[in-house]
This record gives C-alpha cells, structure tokens and sequence, in this order.
C-alpha cells in the first residue's frame, strides 16, 4: 500500500506525461498485487470485517479512477472557440463604445479577459502550466505510514 501511495503522489508531481504514463503503468501493476493479496482474504474469511476491509480497497484503487475521468473530460474546442467569439464580441462593442472617452479604458478588458482565459486553460492542464495542485491528502497519508 505505500508502494501505491508513492506512486500516486509521483503521479501528482510529475509534470512529463510520458514520464507520467510510465508511472500510471507502474501503478496498475501494484494496484493488480494489492488485489492479488486481498482476493484470497475475501474468499476464504467472509466476515464483515473483511468486506469492509475489500471495500476500502476497492474505494482506493476506484479513485484513481476518477481522477484519470475528470482529467480526461477536458474543456471541449466548441466551448473554447464560444468563449473566443464572446471576448472578440465583448471587446469590439466596448472599443465601439468608448472610442471617444479615452484610451486606457480600452486595455482594461481584453486584459481581464486574456487573464481569465489563462486561468481556465491553466486548469485544464493538470500535468502542465503555472498552477500546480499538491497532493497534501496523499502526502498526509504516506506521512501517516511511515514506521516512527
């Protein structure tokens, strides 16, 4: 389990996807010796300690799951070509507007809006860019299992 743990959190910190992808690998290999040594568990002592115990397994092993599905469900280029339309639009009945009241008003939305699109692309690269999410929960959790 702490061999998984690392693995995970290397995940999390690499920023090469292929270098990820090796690390994916590595994990499915572990996650396939942790259910080698529960199955035997599960079938020969079905209490209900066990069940828990194959539960809880089986909601690790399903969150990665999960973050690989939010990873994968990107923002679509219809969204992003929308959300260009609508800047370009934004920005063409401001400058429209304002043509006569001053220049420096002028800067202040397709800056906001420049920024803003940064954010969300940002976001939408998890392996990449300038926001990085750490692992704290994982990191806390290999802390916790470190022999004293």
């Amino acid at each position: 389990m702490r061999k998984y743990l690392d693995l995970r959190i290397a995940f999390y910190e690499e920023s090469d996807t292929r270098i990820a992808a090796e690390i994916g690998q590595r994990t499915a290999s572990v996650q396939d010796a942790l259910w080698v040594v529960v199955s035997p568990a599960a079938t020969s002592h079905p209490t209900p300690t066990t069940a828990l115990a194959i539960s809880g397994m089986n909601d690790v092993l399903n969150s990665q799951g999960y973050t690989k599905a939010a990873w994968w469900n990107r923002i679509p280029v219809g969204a992003w070509a929308m959300m260009a339309l609508m800047a370009v639009a934004c920005n063409l009945l401001v400058g429209y507007g304002e043509r006569r009241k001053g220049e420096l008003f002028l800067f202040i939305l397709p800056v906001v809006v420049s920024i803003a699109f940064f954010l969300i692309a940002d976001l939408d690269s998890p392996h990449g860019g300038v926001i990085h999410v750490h692992p704290h929960n994982r990191l806390a959790a290999a802390q916790s299992m470190k022999p004293p």
